[in-house]
């Protein structure tokens, strides 16, 4: 089975540590900016705050492609601070405090990081502490949301405000809990491989066409985007600005029943999501490419699910979108993804790009 080179671990996990809120992927942006520099000819960051590399294809008549992945993740913002210090949220992306779990969190002040604690409370409780009664299974068996939940952080409001905390300040799963681990000899688990595993595809892309000294077809733009979490918007943005009429975007996709898609199987290629049909010829030849591999690709039909590709399309920034997903389990929530998912998507691009 062709799976290209081996993953780059430590690349995944350089990633994965990094923080990046939408709207607030600096930390994310700048490794990608130190990985990518050597292996494009024109590399730039735009006025959305996309991270763009540019290589230049063999055939100047061909059409130009864009291939996307986002580096923003699934975060939190402070909606108030009560007089004693405590947080209370909102999410900042689609998912619930169960998707992250109780625990540390990383307060991205705009003077300091504070760290606090994702809390509920005691669950030694009676009916009188309502929010945390009405969560309990054996009580009022109410689904845990954000109402139920806050930030501990050991500060006055004083302190908080001299850090730069205040409404509007990005909240992240803490570093602590963002460490990669082996599940079994084949698979990998660890918060936001959405869309680090896709991020570190992209880059290895970049890598593996400079040091093979070969040349896409047409011109291939390689952009790492903001705000996709919340409405595709940096890859909107770039859909729009750059030249060429087809936009990829490369993302994290459901194993589920529901979608016939396993983790243990090859890259996932979409012909639809909640926001529309991706282009048939577009699909057919990403299958066809995954088949010729013998990597066993998997056409989906998605629902409850966007891309940064299908929000270009839907608000018809761009002509063409398609869909490559790295087969993952428990998307939003502790993901898994299989140990050759990464090379096997990189190796997709990779002919995509040269045929």
């Amino acid at each position: 089975m062709a799976t290209g080179d081996a993953l780059n671990r430590a690349l995944l996990q350089e990633l994965l540590y990094a923080y990046g809120p939408c709207g607030q992927e600096d930390a994310v942006r700048e490794i990608c900016r130190r990985e990518l520099g050597p292996h494009v000819d024109e590399i730039w960051a735009d006025e959305a705050g996309n991270l763009v590399g540019l290589i230049h294809g063999a055939n100047s008549e061909a059409p130009a492609i864009r291939l996307m992945a986002h580096m923003d993740e699934l975060s939190m913002l402070v909606k108030r601070i009560d007089s004693d210090g405590t947080l209370h949220m909102t999410p900042l992306g689609t998912m619930y405090p169960g998707n992250f779990g109780l625990g540390p969190v990383a307060v991205l002040g705009s003077n300091e990081t504070m760290i606090g604690v994702l809390t509920l409370g005691s669950e030694h409780t009676t009916k009188e502490s309502q929010q945390i009664w009405e969560t309990k299974p054996d009580q009022g068996d109410k689904a845990l949301d954000w109402l139920h939940v806050y930030v501990f952080t050991g500060h006055s409001p004083d302190e908080l405000s001299a850090a730069g905390v205040l409404p509007g300040t990005r909240a992240c799963v803490h570093r602590s809990k963002r460490t990669l681990i082996d599940v079994g000899a084949d698979y990998l688990g660890c918060y936001f491989m959405d869309d680090r595993a896709a991020v570190t595809a992209l880059l290895d892309t970049a890598r593996r066409m400079a040091e093979g000294d070969r040349r896409p077809n047409g011109d291939a733009y390689f952009v790492f985007t903001t705000s996709e979490e919340v409405g595709g918007i940096g890859g909107s943005y770039a859909s729009r600005t750059l030249p060429g009429d087809l936009t990829i975007a490369l993302e994290v996709g459901p194993a589920e029943a529901e979608y016939d898609t396993r983790c243990s199987r090859g890259p996932i290629v979409a012909y639809s999501d909640a926001e529309g049909v991706y282009d048939k010829p577009v699909a057919d030849r990403l299958l066809a490419i995954a088949t010729d591999l013998g990597l066993s690709p998997q056409p989906a039909v998605l629902g409850a699910f966007e891309s940064d590709a299908s929000h270009a399309k839907a608000s018809g920034l761009v002509a063409r979108a398609g869909l490559l997903c790295l087969p993952t389990l428990s998307t939003h929530g502790y993901e898994v993804i299989a140990r050759r998912a990464i090379p096997d998507m990189t190796a997709v691009l990779l002919e995509f790009l040269l045929r």
